[in-house]
């Protein structure tokens, strides 16, 4: 009964006990990725990405791909199918022109919550007919928009704008909007990226219901959060990706990202003003139709037992397969953290229409 109100009472006190702060961990559900592709490839993919999947990776690279529409859909679950995380995306490219739009809807949810603050009734007595259900969840809508750079070829623009709604059943919710844009650059068999998430610093507005969780709050020694505003920093990620032709069969795509963080975070840490996230991504496929792909990310130095130092990262690996217009997509990941052994099993479809 109680890691009920343990999980409510942490979702409140983190969302609201910092006003107008940057938050290491706001809005981190935005971080998990979209496509099986990429998680494969531990997020070096914003180079490469192309297609729907774009939308979320690097939005310039949504003008590569042949299609008229390319639509994507994903499901992920971890600690036993408690948490549940959803991805639908469809991009378009209007005839004859040079755009390309886009959207996707993200689902990260924890459902089927007890909620026991009114388990003891007006006279003392435990009544479990008491108990009611609720979800945390947190959504996103995001809109992609790409654009050729006039006057210089293999250059591409690409923007995102995004609409979050985060909800914790009947005690707070939160409402936030921020943009990212993303440059995809592709001279030959080179592949370049700049993406900016979070552009203007992303926020939430949170709106806390004290009615439901005033008298809970006093009796365990908490206090209510008096503040509600939630920012997330803005993020620079680069990349750089090169394919290979190994032969008429076989080929070979390699890409390194990283990402730039302020201040001492999880990653290489330069001091006290600079953290990278670096992730490494390889793809092999056969006569692209078979596609096998490893990576490495969440790099960091941690401390022995003995006092000594070593650095530790999360791999990551996963298939594809090409069968016609559809593509299904497998990666076997950790989600989490590269600590926990909570490895989970995704998979994404994707399916595109091209002009005849």
């Amino acid at each position: 009964m109680k890691k009920s109100l343990i999980l409510v009472w942490i979702c409140l006190i983190s969302a609201g006990s910092h006003a107008q702060l940057i938050r290491k961990y706001s809005n981190e559900f935005l971080t998990i990725g979209a496509g099986a592709r990429g998680l494969a490839m531990s997020g070096a993919v914003t180079a490469s990405t192309e297609g729907t999947e774009a939308g979320y990776w690097n939005p310039a690279g949504m003008l590569h791909g042949d299609f008229i529409y390319d639509a994507a859909l994903m499901h992920a679950s971890w600690f036993a199918s408690i948490a549940n995380f959803d991805y639908l995306s469809l991009a378009f490219s209007p005839a004859e022109s040079p755009y390309r739009f886009g959207v996707s809807l993200f689902r990260f949810a924890i459902d089927d919550i007890q909620n026991t603050l009114n388990l003891v009734d007006q006279e003392g007595q435990v009544d479990y007919g008491r108990i009611t259900r609720f979800s945390a969840a947190d959504y996103a809508l995001m809109a992609h928009f790409a654009m050729p750079v006039t006057g210089v070829e293999n250059l591409q623009l690409g923007f995102n704008t995004k609409l979050i709604y985060r909800n914790i059943g009947p005690f707070a919710n939160a409402f936030g909007f921020g943009f990212d844009v993303g440059v995809a650059y592709r001279p030959g068999n080179w592949q370049l990226s700049a993406v900016v998430r979070d552009a203007t610093t992303t926020f939430n507005a949170w709106f806390i219901n004290e009615d439901q969780l005033k008298e809970a709050f006093e009796q365990t020694g908490n206090e209510m959060p008096e503040e509600n505003i939630e920012l997330t920093p803005p993020v620079l990620t680069l990349g750089v990706a090169r394919r290979f032709a190994l032969n008429p069969d076989f080929g070979l795509l390699t890409e390194v990202n990283t990402s730039l963080l302020g201040g001492p975070q999880a990653g290489v840490n330069f001091g006290t003003v600079l953290t990278l996230n670096p992730s490494i991504g390889l793809e092999a496929d056969y006569r692209e139709w078979v596609y096998l792909r490893f990576g490495a990310g969440r790099f960091q130095k941690t401390t022995t037992f003995n006092g000594g130092e070593q650095w530790l990262f999360s791999p990551s690996m996963g298939l594809g397969l090409q069968f016609g217009r559809l593509k299904i997509d497998y990666a076997l990941t950790n989600l989490v953290s590269f600590e926990s052994a909570l490895i989970s099993h995704v998979f994404s479809l994707r399916m595109h229409f091209v002009r005849k």
